[in-house]
Parts: structure tokens; sequence; C-alpha cells
């Protein structure tokens, strides 16, 4: 089995690209990176990674591409720049969260030889510093399987989009989740019970998980990004819980950029 470290770029570098390129480029991966924001990039070039100026200049010479961009728009326009620039044998790993049709779309422009892995993650900037992030993989992992696991443990999901899928479920209940413990949490408030106690009891029953979230100091997802991820659950089935629920993360403009526990708070 071949173990040289593969030649990689890694495109998007906000609070979950940053963390999982540094992963990459601790193990020994030659790492070329490129994010809009050029001076997300300098901690990473500091540590050994090369900068490049365009995503078309960050691809040209890797093997393997992995994205983490923020939605189906940023996804297709980065696509726009590095297909031309993929070479034959190129395997891209798109991390981001944006959804099976996007995955078709991205699968359907790719040049001959270019492979696409759609590997969305569970878990915030935490478990991406150390991973333990959940890799939920579409499509053939083999030839990657060393740079995904650099990131969690990961999770076949069967052909290319089911990743993609299966992470829309999977953080849908997450986000509906720490909704329904902030409309318990105004119902115990509205009823007189305080908070603590509340919390105390939410948190040793099923509803344990979303509590934790919904109390999270480490973690960061903020409410606009969970806003898309909503949105792209119910352009796919009627989900009318789901739909209240977006409408209760984006009621504050003003608290779009903060972590999905301000909606408890």
């Amino acid at each position: 089995m071949d173990t040289t470290p593969h030649k990689t770029a890694f495109l998007g570098l906000g609070s979950m690209g940053l963390p999982m390129a540094r992963r990459l480029l601790d193990a020994g991966h030659p790492l070329t990176v490129w994010n809009r924001t050029a001076a997300k990039v300098d901690a990473l070039v500091a540590a050994g990674a090369v900068r490049a100026a365009t995503p078309a200049e960050a691809v040209r010479d890797a093997d393997v591409v992995v994205t983490m961009l923020a939605d189906p728009a940023a996804a297709l326009a980065v696509a726009d720049e590095i297909l031309p620039a993929l070479r034959p044998g190129t395997h891209w790993i798109d991390t981001s969260t944006v959804g099976p049709d996007t995955v078709a779309a991205l699968t359907a422009r790719l040049p001959a030889g270019v492979t696409l892995i759609d590997a969305p993650v569970m878990g915030s900037v935490d478990r991406a510093a150390s991973g333990d992030l959940l890799v939920l993989a579409g499509g053939d992992t083999a030839p990657v399987a060393d740079v995904l696991a650099r990131f969690g443990a990961v999770t076949p999901c069967g052909a290319p989009g089911a990743g993609a899928a299966v992470k829309l479920v999977l953080i849908n209940a997450a986000i509906g989740g720490v909704a329904l413990v902030a409309e318990a949490l105004a119902l115990a408030d509205a009823l007189g019970v305080a908070r603590e106690p509340a919390l105390r009891l939410l948190g040793a029953g099923p509803l344990a998980g979303a509590v934790g979230r919904a109390t999270a100091t480490g973690s960061h997802f903020p409410l606009a990004l969970a806003a898309k991820d909503v949105a792209l659950a119910t352009a796919a089935a009627k989900l009318p819980v789901l739909e209240a629920v977006h409408a209760a993360l984006t009621a504050d403009p003003a608290l779009l950029g903060e972590d999905l526990a301000a909606l408890a708070r």
C-alpha cells in the first residue's frame, strides 16, 4: 500500500476548514491553500503550507482537492474556477453541506478521470481540531482514506450524493432539537420554572443531546448556516416543523453570526 502523503489542495478556510487543513499539514501532506479572504491562510502558510492566489492555482498540481465552503452558491462558484484546472486522476473531496442536488450538479460537470466524494461532516470547531468529526461519505473513499481519516471517523453512506443526503437528515434533527429546547425553556419561563432545573431535567430525558448542544460554549455553527441547512431540507420535502424552525433562526438578523446555542439564550 502506498503511504506517500497526497499532494493536497484545501479551499475554504473558515472556522471549520482551518483546523481541518491544519490536521492535514501536521500529518505531512504537502498542502496548498486558498481562501476568499486571503488573510485567513496566513497561519497555515507560516506553518509550511503554500499560498495560492486563485482556486485554479491551488488545484493545478494536486492529487487531492478538499473543499469546505459555506453553501451551494459558494461550491458552484468555486467549481467554475477549479474544474478546468483539475488533472485526470484527481480526487475531489467536498466536505461542505450543500445537499445532494448540488453534489449531482457538480458530479455532472467533472472532467474525465476526476472523481468527487461528498463527505460532509458532523461536529463543530473543537472536533475539527481534534480529528473527531463524523465524516459522512458518498462514493468511493478508498483512494482518499488517509485524508478522510485525519478528519475523523468515516461512515460510508453509499453512492455519490448519499453523504450529502444523510448530512441533511442528521443536521436538521440536531437543529430542530435545539429549537425545541429553546421553546421548552420559553415555556418554563412563562410558567415560572427556573432555567437551571428546567435544563437539568430536560438534559436527563430524551433531549439530552439537544440540551448539550443548546448550552455548548466551544462550538461555532452560525445561525445563518443553520438556516441554510434547514432551507435545503425544506426544499426537499414538506416539513412544517422545520419551516417554523427556519423562521425562528432568521427572526433576528443581528444574531445570524452567532452560534446555534444563541437560539436557546
